[in-house]
């Protein structure tokens, strides 16, 4: 059996918030979470309603940094419909919500920071501790797994969540080496490893004709390419493999318009899952990735030049006429 972890970061935009038009809550809310369109709402509830429907179970790892500005109310809403649905809720955590929280910074120091690993270990284990507690008093379970904003991470991140009784972490993303990430891992560490005392669960990636990897990310892949690679890790006997979305991924913020193109990719995606043998969608808190079998790293979903020209036509499709998140 192998498991496919739908894995969401859930998170209001410090972008809107801090931007010229300056965006309430309740428009961030509407533009981030919900993604309440002309045409019905694209964002959360409309991913939980998908994957009620199917049966399906996803991880939505969701930041309660914008509590420094709004209080945990703003939390409890994306929480509680999460929670109520049967879905995963799991720590995410965007730092640069501290630059906008002026006196109610939890440090000592008042640092500020684009990503978690700007910040020494005594910090990030005080910024986690924070994060922790508001996500639990938003009525979220004690976490068990956390991804970095921008994935930025390092090492120190691992160690602090290790401090703060998490195991595991989502950070990784092993077709991204020019990001943001900072553990020190590399391309080749595709599947769950056990480092810096937590188990770290790379995003899932598939090979390029280059010779590199590309992201499984719900905007990065077309749902051909997506179920391509789960059959591929089924057959090669992997025991998981993880994608990336957002909230608000199936529209375009600036707009307000659904994006029709990767919203047929994850309905499409959850419907497929739902009949696929030998393969189960899974949660960190219920059914968490485990360590694989054999030393030896898989081998990604080696990349065709079919597959490759067909995405590269839908992305410029969806590029030209619905335009960027």
């Amino acid at each position: 059996m192998t498991r496919v972890f739908i894995t969401i970061d859930t998170e209001y935009s410090s972008g809107l918030y801090a931007g010229p038009d300056a965006a309430s809550r309740a428009e961030n809310f509407a533009r981030s979470i919900g993604c309440i369109t002309p045409g019905g709402p694209a964002g959360v509830s409309h991913k939980l309603e998908l994957l009620n429907h199917y049966g399906q179970k996803a991880v939505f790892f969701v930041d309660p940094m914008p509590a420094l500005v709004w209080g945990v109310a703003a939390i409890e809403d994306i929480v509680g419909p999460i929670i109520a649905a049967g879905q995963d809720v799991q720590l995410h955590c965007h730092t640069e919500w501290l630059g906008h929280a002026g006196s109610a910074n939890p440090l000592a120091s008042k640092r500020t920071g684009l990503s978690i690993a700007d910040f020494p270990l005594d910090e990030q284990c005080e910024i986690i501790a924070y994060a922790r507690e508001t996500l639990m008093a938003a009525g979220a379970p004690a976490p068990v797994a956390f991804r970095a904003g921008n994935y930025g991470a390092n090492d120190d991140t691992l160690r602090a969540l290790s401090a703060n009784g998490i195991a595991y972490d989502a950070s990784h993303c092993p077709a991204l080496t020019d990001g943001l990430c900072r553990i020190s891992l590399g391309p080749e560490d595709r599947d769950p490893v056990r480092h810096m005392g937590v188990i770290e669960v790379p995003a899932g990636t598939i090979g390029t004709l280059g010779g590199g990897q590309r992201h499984a990310q719900i905007t990065a892949l077309t749902l051909a390419e997506m179920l391509a690679a789960v059959r591929h890790a089924k057959r090669e006997g992997r025991e998981s493999f993880t994608l990336v979305s957002h909230s608000f991924e199936l529209i375009n913020r600036r707009k307000l318009a659904v994006n029709p193109i990767v919203r047929r990719r994850f309905s499409g995606l959850v419907k497929a899952l739902a009949g696929m043998r030998r393969v189960e969608t899974g949660t960190f808190a219920g059914t968490p990735p485990t360590l694989p079998a054999f030393a030896k790293q898989s081998d990604p979903l080696p990349a065709t030049a079919m597959r490759t020209s067909l995405r590269l036509a839908e992305q410029f499709i969806s590029n030209t006429l619905y335009g960027a998140l």
